[in-house]
């Protein structure tokens, strides 16, 4: 992707700042944030930075590419705020895709959810059922069911939802802000790199398909060039459990500190995700290149380092 004006809505958080200072190199490239979550320190110096909201009117729309990360982007999040939830994850989609494609904006990647999935240990294609057993995940649903509506309607305008699975980066990347929303990799090295036991739920046998956010980067780019419509997973297909996590993490560290345990405190609590990423392979080539454990040691670099 080269030589387009890009918008990165939710551009100054975590996912949405590594993205535009990777198409900053060679696009014109706007980051809108309302900075609820994120921060213009995650921005290159490459990038335009807007403060606004998504629920305004007149965003800078005038461009080729939307990228709309934008979101309350948790199950906490939305049973804090379940009306401000609904109306920045669905009504906020839906006023950014309609000023730009007013503007001529034909191509729009969005941010959803593999949440809706539930727990599964096997693989978990695009098609299945799904259901909404959060506020999140039903706020998220409803954005897909927008962009399907929109391909369906508009010609000239196509909407691609990729369904992300457990994304990371470490404290040491764009990520440290997030702070408690941040991913468990994160705040568990963080921990056991200050000798603090990281506090597991359950026994520690739950797994989540980890995803390094320089793959996400890549198949959100990808999902642009090809001018993708429909919902696809970005995730690996190699889930690992929390136990191994915390493993390898004191592996990769030198450290021998040990986690603790506790009941798990959720209802409907997502016990394992694992993606089917055979339907965004297909469509454009992309696969994930950082193992899990390339991962932990990028997260813990920083500590070894210090």
């Amino acid at each position: 992707m080269q030589d387009n004006r890009i918008l990165v809505t939710g551009g100054a958080g975590f996912i949405g700042s590594n993205l535009a200072n990777h198409l900053a190199a060679d696009n014109d490239v706007v980051a809108l944030d309302n900075g609820y979550l994120g921060t213009p320190e995650n921005l290159s110096e490459a990038v335009e930075y807007v403060e606004a909201d998504v629920l305004d009117d007149d965003l800078p729309t005038d461009v080729d590419v939307v990228f709309h990360l934008a979101a309350l982007s948790s199950r906490q999040m939305l049973e804090e705020n379940p009306r401000e939830g609904a109306r920045v994850n669905i009504e906020g989609f839906v006023n950014v895709v309609e000023q730009a494609h007013a503007e001529g904006c034909d191509t729009v990647v969005y941010a959803s959810t593999s949440s809706a999935y539930g727990s599964r240990t096997e693989p978990s294609p695009e098609d299945m059922d799904l259901e909404a057993a959060t506020g999140y995940d039903a706020s998220m649903l409803g954005r897909e069911r927008y962009a399907e509506y929109y391909n369906n309607f508009y010609d000239d305008l196509s909407c691609a939802g990729m369904r992300f699975f457990s994304v990371y980066q470490g404290y040491g990347g764009n990520e440290e802000h997030k702070g408690e929303y941040a991913n468990t990799i994160s705040q568990f090295a963080d921990k056991i790199a200050s000798g603090e036991s990281p506090v597991l739920w359950g026994d520690g046998s739950q797994t989540r398909d980890f995803t390094h956010v320089d793959d996400i980067v890549r198949g959100l780019v990808r999902a642009g060039e090809e001018q993708l419509a429909g919902v696809y997973n970005l995730g690996t297909g190699d889930p690992y459990s929390f136990n191994e996590m915390v493993e390898l993490i004191n592996d990769a560290l030198g450290t021998n500190v040990e986690p603790e345990y506790e009941p798990i405190p959720l209802e409907n609590y997502v016990h394992d995700t694992c993606a089917d990423i055979s339907k965004i392979k297909a469509a454009t080539g992309w696969e994930p290149q950082i193992s899990f454990e390339e991962g932990v040691e990028r997260v813990v670099e920083p500590y070894r380092d210090g």
